[in-house]
């Protein structure tokens, strides 16, 4: 990891005196990742809203929005995603998705999500542009904000009249998964209608001849066509489709620099797959930063997260397929999003939550991560669909060891039970920046994922430190880290009296120091072991300020 400082010097009669401040380093285990659907967040450009004909009556949530890139770059401007402590924003896919629909008793559907791709080398234009991506980027790298996009290799989009299948020697489209072993659940189709990339075969395919007529129609066929030879020049790979796909994909690294991808439907394609993107994700990413030394924002590797639908975080390194486990982390993964935070945050006490994953994160997967969420896109069993508990589902969340996955709306109560839609579309409603704007309630909501986020954001001890209990009531507990010359101690207290309160501090700080309570503003000093705060909150964090 690259540590940087930054040298002020300070001049006086005598003789000059140079002060090191360090800078707190980003690490992804514990970063503060936000996950939007491109289309819900935020419309930043309305003349795209509609393209490819796309105009036929959609079941409720099921079609375009309007939400785009430039609505994104809008709100990271607006200092939106920095006051939430935000240091990552994954986006679903911009790739550009199939023109027609589909309907499939939801009621007619486009591809607004993002995982109906069509052409994985162009950018869907009610998304925006290439050069909206070039913006978003540059912009949220100055404001320290890596960009992950998402990443489909296992299927197309659905057939439609306007999106033919693709050639036989590219995709299957039975039998359906049953998802009983292995074979059933990585040689087989999804769902009905969403043809499987033939990822296991290893023998040459020519491009998809309605993919050749497109880029022949748009005049960029020959230059596709050159850089195709260019990659499997270089690699040796057969013309298989996945290395097509996966040449497409890294060209996102290669162009704009994104850090990194989250991969979609893990476990429904091969594990050698993950472990041949990787190497070219790695291959891409040290390029780009090689070659745009002035864009480097630190040593970081290119991070691969994966979904593997299902996955636990009590699994370790293993996920059970029936007849076969798998270990995805081996020379893939960085990390897996964790299923299990939603379940055990409501049926266990929270340090028992708490100490589950520092267990595990500094045994079985130590150099390694979990994803953390307890909202999502497609899980309809989330940890508080109808929003009760807001203020616990930030503590559970932003405080847990791992990376924190904050769900668009998350922050501001987003309803995720929306009246006459059918499936995972009551999860996706647009973000609610009405309320943010005009409601107390939400305001106040808002604000407390604030504090916590940037607490968590300035101190990676959070999500990527070891967890010690102090007391279990009050419920009060540590967290440290440090790596080469950077160390990081804080001081938690959750559901504690109002008031006047006491903490006992005495495992990390000394008589004497000087602590904040970042969450009231207070600060405080060392007294036998203990501080006082006394604030109208229930909760305190605190840090060392001298």
């Amino acid at each position: 990891m690259l540590f940087i400082s930054v040298m002020i010097l300070s001049c006086n009669n005598k003789n000059d005196v140079v002060k090191e401040i360090s800078k707190t380093p980003f690490i992804w285990e514990s970063a503060n990742i936000y996950f939007l659907l491109t289309d819900r967040f935020n419309n930043g450009d309305t003349t795209n809203d509609i393209n490819f004909d796309r105009v036929s009556e959609t079941g409720k949530l099921r079609g375009f929005e309007g939400g785009d890139i430039k609505g994104i770059t809008q709100k990271i401007k607006e200092g939106y995603f920095t006051d939430l402590g935000i240091n990552a924003i994954w986006m679903t896919p911009i790739v550009e998705q199939i023109h027609g629909f589909t309907d499939e008793g939801t009621g007619v559907s486009y591809g607004f999500h993002g995982y109906w791709a069509s052409d994985w080398t162009a950018i869907d234009p009610n998304f925006g542009t290439k050069e909206d991506l070039h913006e978003l980027v540059e912009i949220a790298h100055q404001n320290g904000i890596r960009v992950l996009l998402d990443a489909v290799i296992n299927h197309t989009g659905p057939v439609t009249d306007k999106d033919p299948v693709w050639p036989e020697d590219w995709v299957r489209t039975e039998p359906t998964c049953t998802f009983k072993s292995y074979e059933t659940t990585t040689t087989c189709t999804l769902v009905d209608n969403l043809p499987d990339i033939k990822t296991e075969r290893n023998d040459a395919v020519k491009l998809p001849p309605s993919l050749e007529v497109k880029w022949i129609l748009e005049g960029r066929h020959e230059q596709e066509m050159k850089e195709l030879d260019d990659f499997f020049a270089r690699t040796g790979y057969p013309r298989a489709p996945r290395f097509y796909i996966m040449k497409w994909l890294t060209d996102y690294i290669t162009e704009f620099g994104i850090d990194g991808y989250r991969v979609d439907t893990v476990k429904h394609t091969e594990e050698f797959v993950w472990q041949e993107f990787k190497k070219e994700c790695d291959f891409a990413f040290n390029n780009y930063k090689k070659n745009n030394p002035e864009k480097v924002l630190d040593d970081n590797d290119f991070y691969l997260v994966g979904e593997v639908y299902n996955y636990n975080i009590s699994s370790g390194k293993f996920f059970d397929l029936g007849d076969k486990k798998v270990n995805y982390f081996e020379n893939a993964f960085q990390s897996l999003i964790n299923f299990e935070l939603k379940s055990s945050a409501a049926q266990r006490p929270i340090e028992q939550v708490f100490k589950t994953h520092r267990d595990i994160l500094n045994t079985e997967l130590k150099e390694y991560g979990v994803l953390n969420y307890l909202s999502s896109h497609d899980d309809g069993q989330p940890f508080d669909a109808a929003r009760d508990k807001p203020f616990e589902t930030a503590n559970i969340l932003l405080l847990c060891p791992g990376t924190s996955q904050i769900y668009y709306g998350d922050e501001s109560a987003r309803s995720l039970i929306v009246e006459e839609t059918v499936g995972d579309a009551t999860l996706r409603s647009n973000m609610n920046w009405d309320a943010i704007q005009n409601n107390p309630e939400t305001k106040a909501i808002l604000h407390h994922w604030q504090k916590l986020g940037q607490f968590r954001a300035n101190h990676p001890a959070i999500g990527a430190g070891i967890h010690q209990m102090i007391t279990e009531k009050p419920y009060t507990f540590y967290r440290s880290y440090s790596t080469n010359n950077f160390e990081d101690l804080v001081v938690v207290g959750l559901y504690l009296p109002e008031g006047k309160k006491t903490i006992d501090v005495s495992k990390l700080f000394k008589d004497g120091d000087d602590l904040l309570d970042v969450y009231s503003g207070i600060s405080t000093h060392v007294k036998n072991g203990k501080v006082i705060i006394n604030s109208d909150f229930d909760i305190v964090l605190l840090e060392k300020t001298n």
